[in-house]
């Protein structure tokens, strides 16, 4: 097994709405939606990359709250090692930068969207909890 892409995914929570973003449509599984995030650089830990990443790709500063969970995938792009952090919306408004669209929604409505497989267990989870700080 090759050494794992380490990346992590931002859930943001507002008002009991969570934060997705839509994939740009020249990236792998383009067609899907997902928690906004990226790779971790050398030296970052996984909460500097949250910060960094939602700075990057949605124009927003976020705190990040916890770490809800850790996913292993092996994409056909790739074997991802997958950090999912809770994060608050500390200023700006998301606006797409390094993703097509930003929508907030209500937690019933992730049925409606196509995710990438990694992200499944974590919706799964914030389906059933819905208990934040």
């Amino acid at each position: 097994m090759t050494n794992p892409i380490d990346a992590v995914a931002a859930v943001i929570e507002r008002d009991g709405k969570f934060l997705i973003t839509k994939r740009m449509a020249h990236s792998p599984m383009g067609h899907c939606w997902e928690f906004p995030g990226g790779k971790i650089e050398p030296g970052e830990t996984v909460e500097e990359c949250v910060v960094r990443e939602c700075r990057e790709e949605i124009d927003v500063t976020v705190e990040p709250i916890r770490r809800l969970r850790e996913e292993y995938y092996d994409y056909p792009h790739g074997y991802v090692h997958l950090w999912f952090v809770l994060c608050r919306l500390v200023s700006g408004e998301p606006r797409p930068v390094e993703c097509r669209e930003a929508l907030w929604i209500d937690p019933s409505r992730f049925p409606e969207f196509e995710f990438p497989p990694a992200d499944i267990r974590v919706i799964e989870e914030l389906d059933k909890t819905m208990k934040f700080p």
